[in-house]
């Protein structure tokens, strides 16, 4: 088995990086175009304003969440062919973790939205809390209580784009 050089390091990493950007960004475009188009719906008059202003946090949270998860293709595109590989890894982690951070605002909020137009409002707040929860659990707890998995495992240390060169 030969060992990868720090070079193809970056690429691996920036083409896993990739990978779940791919996927995270098919559910924040889903979800966002669920919210454009929410308020040409029959039903959106119906709403309350406080229902509204949850619609509007919903609303901006997908856009920003949007953006972050798609902004390193722009920033990509700006360092193509420069060798700058390192930092596009580094600036697309980053991205990608506050992508996720707006994407959970802009779920639970879309949780809260629904269930309040359907339901009682202490019902909502319940199970808006319980969706939260549920996404921390599974989007920050779990990775990072098992962040030392396979600790023996070469190869899982240089997922974290801040491991490499000792950083």
């Amino acid at each position: 088995m030969s060992k990868e050089t720090e070079k193809q390091r970056w690429q691996r990493n920036f083409a896993d990086l990739l990978q779940e950007l791919r996927v995270a960004q098919t559910g924040v475009q889903i979800l966002f175009a669920f919210l454009l188009t929410l308020p040409f719906s029959n039903g959106f008059t119906e709403t309350t304003e406080f229902q509204r202003d949850v619609y509007i946090v919903a609303l901006l949270a997908a856009a920003a969440a949007t953006a972050l998860i798609i902004s390193p293709v722009a920033f990509h595109r700006a360092l193509f062919r420069q060798g700058r590989k390192p930092e596009l890894v580094r600036f697309a982690h980053r991205m990608a973790t506050g992508g996720l951070a707006f994407m959970l605002i802009a779920m639970v909020s879309a949780v809260l939205l629904i269930t309040d137009f359907v339901l009682d409002r202490p019902i909502a707040f319940v199970l808006s809390a319980l969706a939260g929860i549920w996404f921390l659990t599974f989007w920050v707890a779990l990775p990072f209580a098992r962040r030392n998995w396979g600790e023996d495992d070469i190869d899982d240390d240089d997922d974290d784009p801040d491991t490499i060169n000792g950083r």
